[in-house]
């Protein structure tokens, strides 16, 4: 049996004379992947592919807006804590920010093209999922988001030497200088592992079910998506509170813990909304909505 995981990270990847950040990379690229799953989805079923393509740029700068001021409200209270750093670059980012403000953006963009909001984020729902699989690929490269001591044989064991992401310098100091190299939870690959099994289910969903509505397939993501990292983050919880990962702590829960927690919930309210308030998905309600009618288009209400 595996006793642990363990190897050394790779902080920066040099090619030639070019240094790049695994971390940024696949956050690029599961971006990409995601997009163009989307884009398949949405041709398929025969809306237009170049405003969504459009949609999909506002929802890449929304993103990063989303991914670094989503961080803001966990710090804000803290001493110190004021408005250079609130709009500094260099701080904090969240996958969760990042999902909301792509989200957001995408949605306005969406209005101000008068394009069907919901049908298009039910096409976005396995791409969303497919993001996540493949950006955590770069937090497993530095070794991003560990969590509390573990025995469990996901776990990720520091050894010295190991140079991994700046929000674990005091567990790489206490390995390096006084010994203590535990094994520690892999979150990040949990929530690979997570998002990966999402995925499948999406993708079942979209072949099997029968009479979804519409936004209710988003919804799904949503739902998943929000409840995976608020259960997979007690496992940074004692961490975060003995400070050995730069995580903040609102009362019971981390502040990553709240922002899933209300996705959640809220992602059960939207399910619940669009179940009594929307239409169920049918190829001939797309082409009301705007979709060309297409051979592939028929095959949504088989």
């Amino acid at each position: 049996m595996i006793a642990s995981i363990s190897y050394p990270p790779i902080p920066i990847f040099e090619l030639g004379t070019l240094n790049l950040s695994l971390h940024g990379l696949f956050a690029g690229l599961g971006f990409v992947a995601g997009a163009f799953l989307m884009l398949r989805e949405v041709g398929r079923r025969g809306f237009d592919t170049d405003k969504v393509m459009s949609v999909l740029t506002w929802a890449l700068v929304a993103s990063m807006l989303g991914a670094r001021l989503f961080t803001v409200p966990a710090h804000m209270f803290e001493d110190g804590y004021g408005l250079s750093d609130a709009i500094n670059i260099a701080g904090d980012y969240s996958i969760l920010g990042g999902y909301a403000g792509g989200i957001l953006g995408g949605l306005f963009r969406m209005r101000m093209l008068k394009l069907p909001a919901l049908a298009l984020l039910d096409t976005a729902a396995p791409g969303l999922a497919l993001g996540a699989v493949i950006g955590r690929i770069g937090d497993l490269a530095i070794v991003e988001h560990l969590g509390s001591e573990t025995t469990f044989f996901l776990g990720y064991t520091l050894k010295p030497g190991y140079d991994i992401s700046p929000q674990h310098d005091v567990l790489e100091r206490l390995c390096d200088l006084e010994g203590v190299c535990g094994t520690y939870h892999h979150t990040g690959l949990y929530d690979m592992i997570g998002a990966a099994v999402l995925l499948g289910f999406l993708f079942y969903l979209r072949k099997n079910w029968a009479g979804p509505h519409y936004g209710q397939m988003f919804s799904i993501w949503v739902i998943w998506y929000g409840f995976q990292r608020f259960l997979i983050d007690f496992a940074r919880l004692e961490a975060a509170r003995n400070g050995t990962v730069a995580d903040s702590v609102m009362g019971p829960f981390t502040g990553s813990q709240w922002g899933a927690l209300a996705a959640g919930i809220f992602g059960i309210v939207l399910f619940s909304w669009f179940r009594n308030t929307s239409d169920v998905v049918s190829a001939e309600r797309d082409i009301e909505y705007g979709a060309k009618p297409t051979e592939q288009a028929e095959e949504v209400s088989q």
